[in-house]
């Protein structure tokens, strides 16, 4: 992976009063912008920004991804052609800084729709465990790295919100206001999906709740320390083999922490995802004599994934960790 996140914190307070304001109608463009079909054009730069957009728009909305199935979306390099599909959209949803490539493209694009996920909820410090720091014997980034976005943040924020239901949920509340404001004929039809959408995604939640509730481990090792808002909300421990990066090689005392973790821990899984390599996940297993399993972070929807959208995927994710943790 070529690219780490770099993503400000900002309070959930004013997050719905921000999406609303964030969207403002073009005059005489009420109904959803210059495109031919009357649809609202909103561009999302990765999976979990579409899935809201689609879910919420739904008839209205004609929604759009610049990150394709397949491509880990921290590597994302935006095409000349995709340049100019996001000047001509209505709509902008993304995350800032998960992506440098999409922040860039849409500081440039004059697109004034613009919504922005890291502003709708309260960001926060996870480490691979779900600690404030990194483990000893991790392989860490210098801090002219850090400097240029590798890392979580400035301040080590974790941008995976959308793993946890009930932080998505407020991000599709403050989706749902900005897209009532760039088309507010509509705007009626917003609000009822995006309560729909909140409904479930709360359901979700009570079903990860008791799902998680009596298990023989807590603790759960994984390429990608994406998880720890998740285990922060269903009281779960991350151990990342590799931290944030699932494609760098942990170092060797990191390894033999791990195994060390397993054991004391009773860890009988070691899980990968399906857009990143599963060599050190296997190494791992190997070497401890562990099983390996999928959790995926939902950054794209392929073929490979345990589901045909956000729903099932979860749904999939929590039933692999109530296996590997031993769920009574």
């Amino acid at each position: 992976m070529n690219v780490r996140r770099l993503i400000p914190a900002a309070a959930l307070a004013g997050a719905v009063a921000l999406g609303a304001t964030a969207l403002t109608a073009c005059s005489g463009a009420s109904a959803g912008g210059g495109a031919k079909d009357g649809k609202l054009q909103v561009m999302a730069s990765f999976y979990p920004m579409q899935f809201l957009a689609e879910q919420i728009g739904q008839d209205h909305v004609k929604a759009a991804t610049l990150t394709k199935p397949g491509v880990e979306p921290h590597d994302l390099e935006i095409t000349p052609k995709q340049t100019g599909q996001l000047g001509e959209s209505d709509v902008v949803l993304y995350l800032k800084g998960l992506q440098p490539a999409v922040d860039k493209a849409v500081a440039q694009s004059g697109v004034k729709h613009v919504v922005d996920a890291a502003a709708l909820t309260k960001l926060e410090v996870h480490g691979s465990s779900g600690h404030d720091h990194a483990h000893e014997g991790e392989e860490g980034h210098s801090e002219g790295e850090a400097a240029e976005g590798h890392g979580h943040g400035e301040a080590g924020e974790d941008p995976h919100i959308w793993l946890d239901p009930v932080k998505y949920a407020e991000v599709a509340k403050g989706v749902g206001a900005a897209l009532e404001k760039a088309d507010r004929d509509h705007a009626a039809d917003y609000r009822k999906n995006t309560d729909e959408l909140v409904g479930e995604l709360s359901a979700l939640d009570a079903e990860f709740k008791d799902g998680l509730k009596n298990t023989a481990s807590k603790t759960f090792i994984t390429t990608h320390s994406a998880f720890g808002y998740l285990a922060e909300r269903y009281g779960l421990d991350q151990e990342g083999i590799s931290g944030v990066d699932p494609e760098s090689e942990p170092s060797p005392a990191r390894m033999k922490e791990l195994q060390a973790v397993a054991k004391k821990d009773n860890v009988s899984t070691v899980f990968f995802e399906t857009l990143a390599s599963d060599k050190t996940a296997k190494t791992l297993a190997t070497d401890t004599g562990l099983k390996t399993d999928v959790l995926d972070p939902l950054e794209g929807i392929t073929d490979k994934s345990q589901g045909a959208d956000y729903f099932e995927v979860m749904r999939s994710n929590l039933k692999n960790l109530q296996k590997a943790l031993g769920s009574k």
